[in-house]
């Protein structure tokens, strides 16, 4: 004897099997190993699962605050709230957009600043361009022309409180 393993024959229907559960098992290791490169990036589990978001926004004089949003912007008023016939809150929306603004009632002082540090980002599928021009139409001034950049059109301004908008196309 010659101490060398007989050689065996393994059908070729057995062979095939074979090779597709290498193959399968190599794929779910690369998987694997991208999903860990994905994970480092962040080290904590997604917990929250948002759907939307709603902002809500404190203003010094409501009225102008939903004269501007609506007239200048383009929102519709979704929903008005009312405390003994006075405007305390309104609901607003702008397609998927969702924004409620309520009245600063002076607790911490009227005169504080707001929308410092803060800026909301709306997204579009229409022409940025020409919201845009019919914002500057309404005698707004935007805060930056529109521009690309970040694989997006977009241009900022600000509303009557110091709150920045962003408004953007899709990417």
């Amino acid at each position: 004897m010659s101490g060398k393993s007989p050689a065996r024959k393994v059908p070729r229907k057995a062979a095939r099997k074979v090779a597709r559960k290498g193959a399968r098992k190599g794929a779910r290791k690369g998987a694997r190993k991208g999903a860990r490169k994905v994970a480092k990036k962040s080290a904590l589990p997604e917990l929250l699962r948002g759907r939307t978001l709603l902002a809500s926004l404190t203003v010094n004089d409501i009225h102008t605050s939903l004269e501007w949003y609506t007239n200048v912007v383009g929102f519709m008023v979704d929903e008005k709230y009312e405390r003994e016939g006075i405007l305390q809150a309104v609901s607003m929306k702008a397609g998927a957009v969702r924004l409620v603004m309520s009245q600063d009632n002076g607790a911490k002082g009227m005169d504080r600043i707001k929308g410092e540090g803060f800026s909301l980002q709306i997204t579009t599928a229409q022409n940025v361009d020409e919201i845009a021009n019919r914002i500057k139409a309404a005698g707004w001034t935007l805060e930056s022309e529109p521009k690309d950049g970040w694989g997006a059109r977009a241009f900022r301004l600000k509303d009557p409180d110091g709150f920045k908008l962003v408004i953007s196309s899709e990417r």
